[in-house]
This record gives C-alpha cells, sequence and structure tokens, in this order.
C-alpha cells in the first residue's frame, strides 16, 4: 500500500512527532551528517500533508542510550503524547533511533495501535493496526537489540581480551602513574611515596583503618588524593573510607586486577555497585608492577579487615582498644565457645571491666552463659605475661623505644616534604608576580594574593612541625629515655607502668598468647583460666571470684559463732562492747567511708535475727528461770517483796535485755517471810554470804545483777 493511501485526513489532524536521539555526546559532536538526516525527515511529513507548524521535534535525548526509557525523558513524553491521542505519525530515522530494548519498543507499538498512530522511519510508513506493518515492525525492534547485544559483545570481547594480558589501561590509584612507554611506576613526588608508605607500616603496626585514621589525625599528618580525571594530586586529611579503600586496592600491592565490581541498572534506572568476590575478579595478575607492599602483606590486610568487620558469633580477636579490659577480643567462653563481650560499669567511682558472655539471652531469651569480673582475671594474665617474659624484658623494651623513635622520625620527616612542597608552590607563585606588569595592576593584585596565599601555607607547615617537634619531644626527653632504660631491667616494671597504655599492653599480649578460656566456677567461688599461647602450650591458672556486694558486707562467720556463745551470759550491749574490744567490725564497715563502723545493741540483735540465734530470753528459760509474777508466786511473796529481796541477794536475777529480768529460785534454803523488823534484810542477806563462804559452790555466772 502506498504511503499516501495510509495517511488519513484523521491523522493529518493531529501532529506529526519527530524523535530525534543519538547515543553519545561524542556522536552528537561528530556524526553531524546523521544528526541532519534525522531531521530533514520534516520534508518526509510536509509531503505526507502535514503543515510544518504541526511538526514536534523532539531532541532532549540527544546523547542518551536506547538500551533503556527509563532515563530518557523525551521519549517518554512521546509514549504519552501518543497515548492521549494527540499524535498523528511518529517518525524516526531508524527503529533503533526510538527504542533499543524491544520491550520499550513493542510498548510504543500497541500504544500507537490504540491510538490509531503511523510510524515512519527512512524505509516507509507503517501502520501498527495492519498485521503484515506490525510483523514487519516487530522484527525491525529485534534486530535492533540485537545489534546492540552485538556492537556490545565485539567491544566487551576486545577489552577483555586486553586484560586478560594485563594490557588494558585503567585509572591508577594514587601513588601509582604510567610511564612514558604505558609501564605502571611510583609517583615521582617523594611525598606522596612516603605518606603512602606510611600508611601501610602504621596499619600493620595498630591492625585496624579506624586506629590508622586516628593515628594520622594525632600526628598531623595528611593524605594524597588525585582529583578524578585529572593529574592533579591535593593533600587531605585521611578518612576511615579513604583507608578502607587503599586497603582494598590490590594495585598497591603490584597486581594487575579488573572487573572487581559489576555495575547493575535497576527499574528506576539507576546504576548500583555490586562487588565481586576475589574468585570472580575478571583478571588478577600479582607482581605486574612495582607495589607499596607484597601480595602476602595485601591478603593479610584483608583478612585483618574481614575479621574486624565480624560480629562476636564468630571468633575473633579485634583490634586492641584504648579500654581497661586485657583480654579484649582473646576471651572464650568456656561453655559455648562464643568470644566474650566486654561491660565497663562506673561503681563507687571505679570503672570496672566485665567478660560477659550473653548471646543465648539476646538471640533465644536464655539466662547468660557467664559474667566474670575482669580484674583478677587480667591481674592473673599481667603476672603469667611478666613471669613468661622476663628473660626477653631487656631486648623488648629497647626494640619498643626503637619503633616509637623510628615512628616520630618518620612522622617528622613526611612533615619536612609537605614543607618543601609549600616552599615550592610559594616560590612558584614569587615567579609568577615577578614577570607580571606592574602597570597591570589587576592581574598584579591576584598574583600578589596568591603569592601571600602560599605563604600563609608555608608558615603554617613550619609552625606544625615545630609543634609536632615540641610534643615529640615531651615524649621522648631524657627522663623518659632513663625510666625505659631502667625499665629494661625489669618487664615487671613495664607491664604495671602506670604510662604504659593499655592498648599497647594488649598488643604485647598479642603476640604472646593467642586466647584465653575463661570457666566459672560458683560452687567454688573460683575461675578457671587456660592460657593458650602462640606455640601452642595451654597453661591452667585459679583466680578467687570476686565477692558480690551483698558477699562483701557479710557478717564473719566466726562472728556470728562468737555473738552465739556470748548469748549465754552476756545482753545485746555487753556483747557489742566485747566485741567492740575485741577488734571486731561489723559486715557494713567494708562499705567506701565506714570504715568507722562499730558493733551495737541492734546491730547485735540483727545478727541473732537474721541468723535465727537462740534468744537470751529463751536460754534462761530453758535454765528454769522465772518471770517476776512466777517467782513471786513461788515464794509466796509480793512483787514488791521480790524486787527488794533480789536487791538485797536474797535471791538472783538475770537480766535477758536492758530492761527485763528473769528470777532464779535458789534450790535449797528458800527464803521465807518473816518480820523485817526483828529480821532485818540486811541481816538475813550477810548470814545468806557467810553461809555460801563456809560452803563453797560454783562461781556465778556472768550477767547476775
Amino acid at each position: 500500500m502506498k504511503e499516501s493511501l495510509k495517511v488519513q485526513p484523521h491523522h493529518l489532524e493531529r501532529g506529526a512527532y519527530l524523535y530525534v536521539r543519538q547515543s553519545s555526546m561524542r556522536q552528537v559532536i561528530e556524526n553531524v551528517e546523521s544528526a541532519k538526516r534525522q531531521y530533514a525527515l520534516r520534508g518526509r511529513a510536509i509531503a505526507l500533508g502535514w503543515r510544518d507548524e504541526q511538526i514536534i521535534v523532539i531532541d532532549s535525548d540527544q546523547g542518551e542510550s536506547g538500551a533503556s526509557a527509563v532515563w530518557r525523558e523525551g521519549f517518554q513524553r512521546l509514549v504519552s503524547d501518543v497515548g492521549m491521542g494527540h499524535a498523528g505519525i511518529v517518525m524516526g530515522l531508524e527503529v533503533s533511533r526510538l527504542a533499543r530494548n524491544n520491550a520499550d519498543w513493542q510498548r510504543l507499538l500497541e500504544i500507537c495501535a490504540l491510538a490509531d498512530t503511523l510510524i515512519l522511519d527512512e524505509d516507509g510508513v507503517y501502520d501498527p493496526t495492519s498485521f503484515n506493518d506490525r510483523l514487519l515492525l516487530g522484527l525491525k525492534g529485534t534486530m535492533s537489540e540485537a545489534e546492540l547485544h552485538v556492537i556490545k559483545a565485539r567491544l566487551r570481547g576486545g577489552i577483555l581480551n586486553k586484560v586478560r594480558r594485563g594490557e588494558y589501561r585503567c585509572v591508577l590509584p594514587t601513588g601509582l602513574i604510567y610511564d612514558q612507554s604505558s609501564n605502571v611506576t611510583f609517583d615521582p613526588d617523594s611525598q606522596i611515596r612516603e605518606t603512602i608508605v606510611h600508611f601501610f607500616d602504621t596499619f600493620s603496626r595498630v591492625g585496624s583503618a579506624c586506629q590508622t585514621v586516628k593515628a594520622f589525625r594525632k600526628e598531623g599528618l595528611l593524605f594524597p588524593s588525585r582529583l578524578r580525571n585529572s593529574e592533579t594530586t591535593v593533600f587531605r586529611t585521611l578518612t576511615a573510607s579513604t583507608a578502607i579503600r587503599v586497603l582494598n586496592n590490590p594495585r598497591y600491592a603490584g597486581a594487575y586486577a579488573y572487573g572487581r565490581r559489576r555495575y547493575r541498572r535497576t527499574i528506576d534506572g539507576k546504576k548500583t555497585l555490586q562487588r565481586r568476590d576475589h574468585d570472580d575478579w575478571l583478571a588478577c595478575i600479582p607482581d605486574t608492577h612495582p607495589g607499596y607492599i607484597t601480595w602476602e602483606q595485601f591478603q593479610e590486610n584483608l583478612k585483618i579487615l574481614k575479621a574486624n568487620g565480624r560480629g562476636y558469633e564468630v571468633a575473633r580477636a579485634s583490634p586492641p582498644r584504648e579500654g581497661t579490659a586485657l583480654l579484649q577480643g582473646r576471651a572464650v567462653c568456656g561453655r559455648c565457645g562464643k568470644h566474650f563481650r566486654i561491660r565497663y560499669t562506673a561503681r563507687r567511682g571505679r570503672l570496672g571491666a566485665w567478660y560477659v558472655c550473653d548471646r543465648a539471652h539476646g538471640y533465644r531469651g536464655e539466662p547468660n552463659c557467664q559474667s566474670i569480673a575482669g580484674p583478677q582475671i587480667d591481674k592473673a594474665i599481667g603476672m603469667l605475661i611478666a613471669e613468661q617474659m622476663t628473660p626477653a624484658a631487656v631486648e623488648l623494651t629497647l626494640d619498643i623505644r626503637k619503633e616509637i623513635e623510628a615512628r616520630y622520625e618518620e612522622a617528622d620527616q613526611l612533615r619536612c616534604r609537605a614543607i618543601e612542597r609549600a616552599q615550592i608552590e610559594a616560590d612558584l607563585a614569587q615567579r609568577r608576580f615577578m614577570l607580571v606588569d606592574p602597570n597591570n595592576r589587576l592581574v598584579a593584585d591576584t598574583l600578589e594574593g596568591e603569592w601571600n596565599d602560599k605563604l600563609r601555607v608555608l608558615a603554617k607547615a613550619r609552625d606544625d612541625r615545630e609543634r609536632a617537634r615540641e610534643q615529640d619531644q615531651l615524649v621522648l626527653d631524657e627522663a623518659v629515655r632513663e625510666r625505659m632504660t631502667a625499665m629494661t631491667v625489669d618487664f615487671n616494671k613495664l607491664w604495671a607502668d602506670p604510662d604504659t597504655p593499655d592498648r599497647e599492653r594488649k598488643r604485647l599480649l598479642a603476640h604472646i598468647i593467642e586466647d584465653v578460656t575463661l570457666i566459672k566456677m560458683p560452687a567454688e567461688r573460683t575461675t578457671k583460666i587456660h592460657a593458650r599461647f602462640k606455640g601452642g602450650k595451654i597453661q591452667t591458672l585459679t583466680t578467687m571470684s570476686p565477692k558480690s556486694s551483698a558477699q562483701q558486707v557479710k557478717t564473719q562467720p566466726g562472728i556470728v559463732e562468737l555473738v552465739d556463745k556470748l548469748l549465754d551470759k552476756h545482753i545485746y550491749s555487753e556483747i557489742a562492747e566485747l566485741l567492740n574490744q575485741q577488734g571486731y567490725r561489723p559486715g557494713g564497715s567494708a562499705r567506701p567511708g565506714r570504715h568507722e563502723t562499730r558493733f551495737t545493741a541492734l546491730r547485735v540483735a540483727y545478727l541473732v535475727h537474721c541468723y535465727d540465734l537462740r534468744s537470751r530470753y529463751d536460754r534462761l528459760r530453758d535454765r528454769g528461770m522465772l518471770t517476776k509474777r512466777e517467782a513471786a508466786a513461788r515464794l509466796n511473796i509480793h512483787e514488791t517483796t521480790l524486787a527488794r529481796w533480789t536487791e538485797h541477794g536474797l535471791v538472783a536475777r538475770h537480766a535477758y535485755n536492758a530492761h527485763y529480768c528473769l528470777y532464779e529460785i535458789p534450790t535449797s534454803n528458800l527464803p521465807r517471810k518473816q518480820c523485817s523488823r526483828w529480821n532485818r534484810l540486811v541481816d538475813r542477806a550477810t548470814a545468806l554470804t557467810t553461809s555460801l563462804v563456809l560452803k563453797p559452790s560454783t562461781e556465778a555466772e556472768g550477767g547476775v545483777v
């Protein structure tokens, strides 16, 4: 069917849409003829009967790929207008201009068929409602998508072929460049090289990316960073992301690597990055060019990063931190095999460490495996380390001193490099200023300002170096040197020195002990310590578990037994006085600030109640003592008369507290009620005393009033 017969009057009433697109900006700039051919389709539309003002050109997708319609706003506008019935015909030089994706192409054909919209390309006019035209258009869309796949496969195949040989040029990280022969070599800037070397040395020493960042910040050092798509290198503050990126880059180990990441587009058209495992890299060729570290050291760094990033569900030795817990990352639970977590608690102004295994509680709601106080464990391990390291104490301490001095010298050398760079830039700014025409004040003022800025940067670099040297000198002055030299004769002093940071103790421990298994024995109030050394030797220690707060203030069992004996002869106030005279103290005196606490009658009564001791009242009743009323009834006298008899010693009374007494009735010679006028109580008491002297009896008991 001729083209003019397919174009109907209702088509001419609607607009003619011309879609113009090229896949890249390079094609837009260089392939000018292709653009002219696409815009020339306006003449085809005019020839078919559309007026010039009815022709709508959509060229906002220039430089965009046709692989998807997600990121092409022009194509989305075209589909929208077709669906609303605004388009009578859609024009494109080729099917590939409209869509390289068969799904987008078929969706456009379906909408055009529903809206009765024609499609025009360089070969002719097509009606999507016609089966033959629809079949032909579908075939062209499939061929367009296949063509894109073939083009990509050819380009990708050439790249991968060069990648397998290690010849494909990739963007190099900071510190590596391509020479004139396209070989990878070190950056000629000595400051960049020395800073990167210092970075890897610091990581090997501290064992953590974050600790490396802190070390650079403490030393006042900057890290080189090459600007994107540029050869300019600037020095910036080192960040944790930069440190991890450098440690994960195999090019620093002299290895050629390609395909470490995979890019994917999501449904919204955004590009996402997916990391591949080492075995899935497209190419990895070690020792292809010079590197700052060896391949073995690179793999060891990756293992350290992987171990640092793991959770506590797997056994791991975390890098040393500033906490006081000596076995941080090395203490293993002897019941479940998991690593202990460290918890710090502040009690009575002191910070204490605890080794806690609480995964069962967090995951399954079960009770904690173990919770062990850290000070006793750390003390025992410290003594063990001191015993094991005594023969090598001198050599170890000297090595530590040399390492500290070398570290400070290396940091000072990097600061000197920064001063040299600032001096070169200041000299360059000075030469630019001196070469300018003095009469051209606009340019001269600008260059003078740049020169002043460079001089300020130079002065700041010098001040930073002097300040850092003063701080280093404070650390390694003569007094410190003498103290370190004195400590070389005894490793115990080095280990117990309060100026030795906890992190350094943990680093020393990491070279000696592999891990320590702890098993708490609650019944025995002890903790079993199984220390496994690096060589495989295992040594077992036993420490006493610290007392709880309740146990610390608990009265000693010996004092309770003594109180039980004294209750036979003494009341509470007398017992408290005897205990204080003998130097005994209540359990509450163990609390801070209460060491002056003494026993009182109330404290003794509390002990009797808590330990369920027999009271003095019950003890006296068991011995036959009577109350005042019972004794008066037994003697057939009034209670007032009984009180007078006890005052003169005719009847013995025994106090069972500070206010009340029980009465002891004599077994023989019971006193009888008589007239006191003829036989006075004083005379009767004297006669009773005389008879007792003539007839000795057992010694009176204590507590008798």
